[in-house]
Parts: C-alpha cells; sequence; structure tokens
C-alpha cells in the first residue's frame, strides 16, 4: 500500500530538536513567517524516482545501519497517510487526513550534506514505521489525536534508555489545521533552496501520486538520545500513546502504537 505513495518529512516541528540534532546551522537562511514555524518539508522516498529516493526504506521490525562509517539517530516521530486532492492544474488543493501511526525517521548526522533528503535512505530498513494504525476521526480539536503523547526509548546491553522525550501530540509546533494549511503551501511553493527542495516538482515527477506519508516532525530528545548514536544490537521502541488509558508502559501493546526494531 504504502508503495505508491510520496513519503515526506517535516523539519523542525519540535522545540530544541535542530538544536541538539546539530542542524540549526543547516537552516540559518531559510526565513519562516513565524519564529515558531517548521522551516520546511523533504522528501524520503519518491516511488518511481531512479534516485536513491526511489528505493522503498520502510520497515516494521528491522533498522539497517549504514555499510559506510556514519552516526545514526532515532528520529521518533507520528506518521499520518494523507489524501491528496489536486485541481485541474495538479496543485494540491487539500490533505485528508486518513490514520496515523508510530515512525522511525533515523538520520544519518553528515557533514556536508547538501541536502536533508540525504541523510534519509541508504537500505531498504532505513526507517521505521509501525504495524498498528489508528483511523482518524477528524484533523481538529475535539479528534481522536488530542489525548495521543509520543515518546521513544532504546534498549542497549539489557539496560532501557529514555531516547526522545514523552511529549504531547497536541505539542507539536503546527498541528491540525495550522499544519494542514502550511503542509499545502510548502508542497505547492516550497523552491529548491539550502537544504530544502521543490516539493511541486517532486511531485510531478512522481506522476501526481495520490497519497502521502508525512513524518510531521521528531521530539527533542532525552539526555541519552542526544548523546547516544545507533549501535548494532540495540532495540528501539517508539510508543505512540494514549494517556487517558494508561502509560508508555512496553509491556503491554494495549491503547498504544508500539514500533519495535532491531538495529543490524
Amino acid at each position: 500500500m504504502l508503495k505508491n505513495l510520496i513519503g515526506l518529512g517535516v523539519a523542525g516541528n519540535f522545540a530544541h530538536h535542530l538544536r541538539q540534532a546539530g542542524e540549526e546551522k543547516d537552516f540559518e537562511n531559510v526565513v519562516t513567517k513565524e519564529a515558531n514555524a517548521p522551516k520546511g518539508i523533504f522528501p524520503f522516498y519518491l516511488p518511481n524516482s531512479q534516485s536513491f529516493l526511489g528505493r522503498y526504506s520502510i520497515g516494521d521490525e528491522i533498522l539497517e545501519l549504514p555499510k559506510y562509517e556514519a552516526n545514526a539517530q532515532v528520529e521518533p516521530e507520528v506518521a499520518i497517510l494523507f489524501e491528496i486532492v489536486y485541481d485541474e492544474h495538479f496543485k494540491v488543493i487539500d490533505l485528508k487526513a486518513k490514520k496515523f501511526t508510530a515512525f522511525n525517521d533515523c538520520t544519518i548526522r553528515k557533514e556536508g550534506a547538501r541536502k536533508i533528503s540525504e541523510k534519509k535512505s541508504w537500505s531498504a530498513n532505513s526507517k521505521g514505521i509501525a504495524k498498528k494504525w489508528i483511523e482518524i476521526d477528524k484533523f481538529e480539536e475535539g479528534g481522536v489525536m488530542d489525548n495521543f503523547h509520543l515518546c521513544s526509548f532504546l534498549k542497549r546491553d539489557g539496560g532501557l534508555h529514555e531516547y526522545g522525550v514523552d511529549a504531547p501530540l497536541l505539542g507539536y509546533s503546527y498541528f491540525y489545521k495550522k499544519l494542514e494549511d502550511w503542509l499545502i503551501e510548502k508542497m505547492n511553493e516550497q523552491k529548491d533552496f539550502a537544504v530544502l527542495e521543490d516539493i511541486a516538482e517532486h511531485l510531478k515527477a512522481c506522476g501526481y501520486p495520490k497519497e502521502a506519508l508525512i513524518s510531521i516532525g521528531a521530539t527533542a530528545y532525552a539526555p541519552f538520545g542526544e548523546k547516544n548514536y545507533l549501535q548494532k544490537d540495540d532495540e528501539i521502541y517508539v510508543v505512540v500513546y494514549d494517556k487517558r488509558k494508561g502509560s508508555a508502559d512496553l509491556k503491554s501493546a494495549e491503547n498504544k502504537i508500539i514500533l519495535h526494531q532491531k538495529v543490524f
């Protein structure tokens, strides 16, 4: 199902993440309309592309580290499946949120990368997506997503460590209608500038896909996550859970979505 859609990510939609990831400098020349606005969107999967982004790179059990020396970090996110609505000139005029899940937009910290996308795909298991989804009744306040939180953990040598801070989805800088309007604007108007790319050109090259999988931004890192890159045999957990119905306890999958990946 996911192989025919375009994969896009949002950069800088949670406070402090870009600074902790050492990527603030990448966006120093990017001007936003509001101080807390995300910096832009980037592709991580382009169906039918002849470039490296044409490789479907999203696994659900395994995270494969690059074969070359690289520092990789989990980027715990919520991913939303959107239907894309175009007008007769193939301008994006609406996005319809259908369902959401837990996502790992795993990223290598690569000095001198020209584009964000260069840090995003290196094998068929560069990313992670949970097998369970939750239907979105309405993408606005009062909907199912209101009470969900996002957090992540890393298991290493038998110890479980908090990797990303526990954050409510309502803590995203842009969410619901504000995020939707911003995404539509960027899909139509974002140009190839600095580390960003022309998304309208990508949509055209991909044959105007009917759906998009959009990872809407990574949380800030907990101290362990900020200081520790991924290693072989680590285990990754990205958890999306309903705060009203329990905690992020990994022993139970009830009332939550858990993405679990083993690192190779």
